[in-house]
């Protein structure tokens, strides 16, 4: 499971190049609703992280928009890696 964006607004899931293996979970902290874009092989990784760390606070977990293939895609956020 790979943490895409945490913490986000749910408008981001409608990003086309996204990995098509994204999805939008939607959970409670602290009272307040809070959206993550989580990447996956299995779907079930991504309910069984929430479920054990939010229990009766995970609401909802839907795919984004996402078009591009996991394989191809290019994480934006990480660090490139220095060639000799």
């Amino acid at each position: 499971m790979k943490m895409i964006l945490q913490d986000c607004d749910p408008s981001a899931s409608a990003d086309k190049s996204l990995p098509y293996t994204t999805y939008l979970v939607e959970y409670l902290q602290d009272g307040i609703t809070k959206f993550d874009i989580v990447s996956s092989s299995k779907k079930v990784d991504i309910f069984d992280h929430y479920y054990d760390n939010y229990r009766g606070d995970f609401i909802n977990m839907t795919q984004t928009e996402g078009r591009i293939n996991p394989r191809l895609w290019v994480d934006p956020n990480s660090k490139e890696k220095k060639t000799k």
